[in-house]
């Protein structure tokens, strides 16, 4: 499947009209006495600053025209006081900023991962890892450093250009008027690039989710890429994507750099006008000579604000395009969520029905369960069994309120199922799928997820009851060895049984097995078996079978087919019955047999017997 297609990401194509910047400022609010303080550090240090351009003014008029040697040593004394005032606030703003940037990283990344926890499995189930972690880690980071470095760049940018006017109109009010015609030039200026750059930064940011989610699936599906020689097309849709991704950056890069000699050309002329003005003006006696190299320094003093605000602007265009795409994870709706009054029932010990149950996953024409109808005694082991994509899996994934019903209900204890709280449900529920998933850290961290209140020797009896003691004691540390990134340093057996175990140790009201043995061999599987037996004594069960060999002792077992159950029945039930399970029982058993006899027959004392 190609890289490029996999996922279509949200496109943000409208023209921005402060809706997205305000929220971004908005996060901001909790930490306001941060804010306020660097926000009047840098009003201080932008005012000094204009200040001591005006000090230069009067020691050339006051002091050296008018030959005045103490007026100079008292100017310059006031300027070195001054100075040290601004480097202890230039200090101060620095100081709150870096703080500020910091707290903001953490709230947002606290907020995301959270949301995380509430979204729905539909939503992971459509959206790529790669995409999540460009949210949650290069975005944050481009809209923490907007709402400091980028707010402390801007506002001294502005107050500079401010007090500067300020300054000139109290030199020249004349001069100042050219000067401030030359503003609107700059305004519109920045508006039209504005409106450019915002347009390709967010195709770069689009084309970066891709890159990294292609990333993520190249890396963790290496062993598939070179078992099928895929890595000449894989870096061919790569190539294709880093292609675009490079063209859209190239042009955003072209138009922020053309905008800085943009500014520098129209405010060179500003300087020109000034200068040829200001030489007319200090004829006639209008203006000193102290007047014109302060306004001078002031329009160059404005020049440096104007290109490091054209900086700031095509960099908060860039974290923009971020906070779009980070605020839509934040304002994802969870599919599945709470209803209003949602209460824990204290347990879901008890019987089960499926009421005319439909569910579809997007497309309503194409439901997986049609009108399904079933009633589970508490206690019960209910087997499922049938072809892929019968409804098996949603069966249980319903169950579980990973999904809800389109239309029908559950109800567990005969209450609908949707009045309780999700974490009531869940909390209760112990799962083992067909590909089990470990975290990094060692195997009791592993086993104790399943209750982190667990004493080590609860841990340990989990582990004994399912067969997986054994080979965990065969490690050098035992339970406390490393399972690595996923539990790729364990084989897929072993794995399976720590997951068994970690169920067990939930102590769960409701079990559900998810094609658990698939993947495993036979020895294995009857250690897994035994597991089963253990938690199936206490709780409802609930078993999808792709080996009929595991469910010989279900209470009864569903034929699902089409979205809804074709045969019901025990194990010998069914095979008298002679239908659809009669037929999956023996081709199984029959392929079973085949192998067996084909492994016997190649095995070296089977070479080794005298032939007739």
């Amino acid at each position: 499947m190609s890289v490029n297609n996999y996922f279509e990401e949200e496109e943000f194509s409208a023209q921005f009209n402060g809706k997205t910047l305000r929220r971004i400022l908005g996060l901001t609010a909790p930490h306001w006495k941060w804010v306020a303080g660097f926000l009047i550090s840098i009003l201080i240090v932008s005012g000094l600053d204009a200040v001591f351009t005006y000090i230069s003014k009067l020691v050339i008029d006051q002091g050296i025209l008018a030959a005045d040697r103490a007026r100079i040593y008292e100017l310059l004394g006031m300027y070195a006081g001054l100075l040290v005032v601004q480097a202890l606030f230039v200090l101060c703003f620095i100081y709150l900023v870096g703080i500020l940037g910091e707290r903001i990283r953490y709230d947002l990344r606290q907020k995301m991962f959270n949301h995380l926890q509430n979204l729905s499995l539909s939503y992971f189930s459509r959206t790529p890892v790669g995409w999540i972690m460009s949210r949650v880690t290069s975005d944050s980071d481009r809209v923490a450093d907007l709402v400091t470095w980028g707010i402390l760049d801007s506002t001294w940018a502005v107050m500079n250009i401010l007090t500067s006017m300020i300054f000139m109109f109290v030199i020249n009010w004349k001069l100042a008027l050219i000067v401030l015609i030359i503003l609107p030039i700059l305004l519109v200026i920045a508006v039209e690039f504005r409106k450019r750059i915002l347009v390709q930064f967010r195709n770069v940011r689009k084309f970066n989710s891709k890159i990294t989610g292609a990333y993520n699936e190249n890396i963790t599906g290496v062993r598939v890429v070179k078992a099928l020689g895929r890595e000449g097309e894989n870096m061919r849709e790569f190539g294709g994507l880093t292609q675009e991704m490079y063209r859209s950056g190239y042009r955003a890069a072209w138009l922020s750099a053309l905008f800085l000699p943009t500014v520098q050309l129209v405010s060179a002329f500003a300087v020109g006008a000034v200068i040829w003005y200001g030489g007319l003006q200090a004829q006639l006696g209008g203006i000193s000579a102290g007047g014109i190299h302060a306004f001078v320094s002031y329009i160059t003093f404005m020049m440096w604000p104007i290109q490091d605000l054209a900086r700031v602007y095509a960099e908060i265009q860039h974290a923009i395009a971020s906070a779009e795409r980070m605020f839509s994870l934040i304002d994802t709706v969870p599919e599945v969520a709470d209803r209003e009054n949602a209460a824990d029932p204290g347990s879901i010990y008890g019987d089960i029905e499926f009421d005319h149950v439909s569910f579809w996953y997007e497309d309503e024409s194409q439901p997986v369960l049609k009108d399904f109808s079933l009633k589970v005694k508490r206690g019960e082991t209910i087997a499922l069994v049938g072809p892929t994509g019968g409804g098996k899996t949603t069966t249980v994934n319903l169950l579980a309120r990973f999904y809800e019903p389109r239309s029908g209900a559950i109800r567990i204890g005969g209450q609908d199922y949707t009045s309780f709280s999700l974490h009531s449900i869940q909390s209760r529920i112990g799962i083992v799928l067909q590909t089990p998933h470990l975290f990094s850290g060692t195997i009791r961290e592993n086993l104790r997820y399943g209750r982190l209140d667990s004493t080590d020797a609860e841990i340990e009896e989990a582990a004994r009851l399912v067969g997986a003691h054994d080979f965990i004691m065969k490690y050098p540390k035992g339970y406390d060895e490393p399972v690595g990134e996923s539990g790729n340093l364990l084989s897929v057996g072993q794995k399976q049984l720590i997951s068994l175990a970690r169920a067990v140790l939930a102590r769960p009201e409701i079990f559900i097995m998810d094609e658990a043995t698939s993947s495993v061999d036979t020895l294995t599987e009857a250690l897994i078996q035994r597991g089963m037996q253990a938690i199936m004594q206490k709780c409802t069960s609930f078993v999808v079978a792709h080996r009929l060999s595991t469910i010989k002792r279900a209470d009864r077992i569903l034929v699902i087919e089409d979205g809804h159950i074709s045969e019901m029945g025990s194990h010998n039930e069914l095979l008298r019955l002679r239908g659809k399970y009669y037929q999956l029982y023996t081709r199984q058993f029959r392929e079973q047999m085949t192998q067996t006899l084909d492994v016997f027959q190649s095995s070296p004392a089977q070479e080794a017997l005298p032939a007739d």
